[in-house]
């Protein structure tokens, strides 16, 4: 496929490749077999595979050409939205649990798509029962491969490699220098494998863009200490981080009844109430996401300001990847280490060479820029975010300054509407038609 590498940076807002990200695509455009890529946390390898992928392809096939592994659901819509960004005429579709496997299977049927982004489980079931043709699949990307086997996919990815093992390009990214990455690229491609090693480059680190501050709790309980901090940082989108469900929706009920727009998130949660917090966290009309370590990986939210270590890192690589939701990019970030009388930094941490925070004496949060409106129409009757953007400003009086984030699922859309206009928005459009459709506009409920 012939396509723009100028072009591309500019749809996703960037001015030049980094080097880890030039290395790779001049790499992989060389070598057939295998390349493992070891970078960083949030320095942009989604888009480091991305760009040789495409120039893969061949755009007038409709066969499957390849194929991205990845840990999380999450990860793979990301992904396939980050391809879609693109804007480039290629066929492409996530594969995940937490809905039916014959609904994708109706779906693949349909929409033959020449990339796919799934995870292991749900990309193995769909092998097995046939569902997929492999081919045509020329690459074969494994995306946070330390992921993958830290939640247990060994065995799967074991299956996978069976299944991949003629596959000519097989590209393995990793934010770590794993103990299984030399076994299992030996067990796919042999010898021919090159390997590109970021890890050490302070200049691509995230953790050289972050600003770290110790906050000191005078009680065992973080809970008023954390709502002063969230005081301190005002709009500003941070992710607080728990070690456990509960915690998380405890953290999650104090701020909310302090009046923060917080939401939870974590792996207990249904899906849909999962991609509902994720949604109003990156639209701006939550400020504040609580979650398990189930968010430190797999989720590319480039606006996040500040992190939070309510509960502390247990390891190294969880401080890390914590971390590495902030600073994304070329981005500067800030990290907070929340520590109660009787604790103390980990070695790991007091390292970053924290500074000591001060804190406003009152809890008084700051109402949030945006907030959601739900539109009961979707992908399925072929509503786009531009119908939606021409809506909003046609029939409700807006402006652009005044409409932050769209996104558009299957059988619905949100809007991130600036928050003093969503009252005379909601009154404007009542009975209104969106693109010669009847539907529902009311704000998403907190």
């Amino acid at each position: 496929m012939k396509f723009s590498v100028s072009d591309t940076l500019h749809a996703l807002g960037f001015e030049a490749l980094t080097p880890m990200q030039k290395a790779m695509t001049d790499t992989t455009g060389r070598t057939r077999g295998g390349v493992v890529l070891l970078s960083p946390t949030g320095s942009g390898k989604t888009l480091a595979y991305l760009l040789p992928l495409l120039a893969s392809l061949n755009e007038s096939s409709d066969a499957l050409q390849a194929v991205v592994t990845v840990p999380t659901r999450e990860l793979a819509k990301q992904s396939e939205e980050v391809l879609r960004a693109l804007r480039l005429p290629v066929r492409a579709m996530s594969l995940y649990g937490g809905r039916p496997t014959m609904d994708e299977h109706r779906a693949l049927k349909e929409r033959k798509p020449q990339v796919v982004f799934a995870t292991p489980g749900r990309l193995e079931d769909h092998l097995g029962k046939g569902n997929l043709r492999t081919e045509g699949v020329a690459t074969w990307v494994i995306d946070e491969f330390d992921k993958c086997l830290e939640l247990g996919f060994q065995e799967v990815m074991d299956q996978l490699a069976g299944r991949f093992r003629r596959v000519p390009r097989v590209w393995l990214l990793s934010a770590t220098e794993g103990e299984g990455i030399p076994g299992f690229m030996e067990r796919l491609v042999g010898r021919e494998c090159r390997t590109l090693n970021f890890l050490t480059r302070p200049d691509e680190a995230g953790a050289q863009r972050t600003a770290f501050f110790e906050v000191k709790s005078p009680e065992k309980d973080k809970l008023s200490t954390l709502g002063r901090l969230l005081t301190q940082l005002g709009s500003c989108p941070t992710i607080v981080f728990v070690a456990h469900r509960e915690s998380a929706e405890r953290v999650g009920k104090y701020l909310r009844e302090c009046r923060f727009a917080a939401e939870v998130y974590h792996g207990g949660m249904e899906q849909q109430r999962r991609e509902r917090a994720l949604f109003l966290f990156r639209q701006g009309s939550a400020t504040v996401l609580v979650s398990t370590d189930l968010a430190a990986r797999g989720l590319d939210i480039p606006e996040v300001g500040a992190i939070v270590h309510y509960h502390l890192p247990l390891t190294a690589e969880d401080f890390t990847h914590r971390n590495g939701r902030t600073a994304r990019w070329k981005a500067t970030g800030k990290a907070f280490l929340i520590t109660s009388p009787t604790e103390s930094l980990p070695e790991f941490a007091a390292h970053a060479r924290p500074l000591e925070a001060e804190l406003p004496e009152r809890v008084c949060p700051t109402p949030p820029p945006f907030r959601t409106i739900y539109i009961g129409r979707g992908k399925a009757e072929k509503l786009s975010k531009a119908d939606i953007l021409g809506f909003l400003c046609k029939k409700g009086g807006l402006n652009a300054q005044q409409i932050g984030r769209i996104d558009v699922v299957p059988h619905c859309a949100f809007a991130a509407v600036a928050s003093a206009q969503v009252k005379q928005l909601l009154t404007r459009v009542a009975g209104e038609k969106i693109k010669g459709m009847k539907t529902i506009v009311k704000e998403v409920g907190r």
